[in-house]
């Protein structure tokens, strides 16, 4: 679960992600917009980066940082090797065109904006 701040409202807000990848060497979690760049949760992010993500039962303060197309051909081409049900799914869910293969997921993974949510590294007690 991600919590963002409002861009217009400033208000707390919680929105439920599918984690598409995870590196558990620097505690970095990407995440994929299904709606788009125009969903409320990405675009709350762009105007507030810094912010807390749950994983579990633990929270992690983050610092979302915004994927190139490039760099969500590859997550998704890997997605789809690793989830092909699920990356299908996505696909269709967007209206992209994928039968399933690298180069159609790699196409699908340049429409699909994607967020690497890095842990900020933790502070010292005082």
């Amino acid at each position: 679960m991600l919590r963002t701040t409002g861009r217009v409202s400033g208000q707390d807000r919680r929105v439920v992600l599918e984690v598409v990848a995870y590196d558990p060497d620097s505690r970095a979690w990407t995440v994929a917009s299904g709606f788009g760049a125009g969903a409320d949760w990405y675009r709350n992010l762009g105007a507030h980066p810094k912010t807390v993500l749950q994983f579990g039962n633990r929270h992690h303060a983050v610092t979302a940082r915004f994927l190139s197309a490039e760099d969500g051909a590859e997550i998704m081409a890997d997605y789809g090797a690793r989830r092909p049900r699920t990356a299908r799914r996505l696909c269709a869910f967007m209206g992209l065109p994928s039968d399933g293969s690298a180069s159609a997921l790699r196409r699908a993974g340049r429409a699909i904006p994607f967020v690497r949510l890095e842990s900020d590294p933790p502070r010292p007690f005082v």
